[in-house]
């Protein structure tokens, strides 16, 4: 049986060196798709695409991980820009909210890793805290905390132990989007992890960053249910 191919989305940085050159690129760091294929999948690079293509693209893959990045813009659910937010990422936000949209439409599994996981959120109509501390400590270098899974949760069920975990983000959930459950927290209550309770769909963020580890429980619970969704014969 052929892997289960996991879209996952990329960014564009506008100047990027590598040898003579100096030129915009798509990319995403390589501990995304290292960890699409520890885990039994196989990775394809998904760079940002008009929205009304969304669908389109999805239906050639059998999972969706949403990578991490820059603040979702506050326009996207109805807040006031806090002067620590960082700079609109609009292409980015606009085409990674109608992949996640598309895919709960198409019941796609989706893992939204720390931005990836915001966006979710918002897609669902949720809102986001712009500014907390005590989740980066260094610029440009990850921290650990631990984090708690909430029993009955799926990830709980994958995950059951508090973990330690590799993190770096300073926003995080606030008002939970339509149907998701918070399946995680650090000690001092920062939701870390949410889904949709909905046995037979296969919908996961987490604040963190699985790609800076070697834990590949959750990944590969993305991977299962992408196999048995690419199993399904086509109508």
């Amino acid at each position: 049986m052929p892997r289960p191919l996991i879209g996952i989305t990329t960014y564009v940085e506008e100047s990027t060196r590598y040898g003579v050159w100096d030129l915009p690129t798509s990319l995403v760091p390589t501990g995304y798709h290292q960890l699409v294929q520890a885990a039994g999948g196989a990775a394809v690079l998904l760079p940002p695409d008009e929205p009304g293509s969304a669908a389109e693209v999805l239906s050639r893959v059998d999972g969706l991980v949403v990578a991490g990045g820059p603040d979702v813009d506050p326009v996207h659910y109805g807040a006031a820009r806090d002067p620590r937010t960082g700079a609109p990422a609009t292409v980015r936000d606009r085409w990674e909210l109608a992949l996640i949209k598309a895919a709960l439409e198409a019941d796609v599994p989706v893992l939204g890793i720390c931005r990836g996981m915001q966006a979710l959120n918002v897609a669902l109509g949720g809102t986001l805290v712009q500014h907390i501390d005590g989740h980066v400590d260094t610029p440009g270098v990850m921290s650990r905390h631990p984090v708690r899974p909430v029993p009955g949760t799926r990830y709980a069920d994958l995950v059951p132990e508090e973990a330690q975990v590799p993190t770096y983000h300073h926003q995080a959930v606030e008002r939970l989007g339509r149907g998701l459950v918070v399946s995680a927290h650090a000690l001092d209550g920062t939701v870390e992890a949410i889904e949709l309770p909905d046995p037979a769909r296969w919908v996961l963020g987490v604040q963190w960053h699985p790609e800076r580890d070697e834990d590949t429980r959750v990944m590969a619970s993305l991977i299962e249910a992408a196999a048995v969704r690419s199993a399904v014969p086509v109508a």
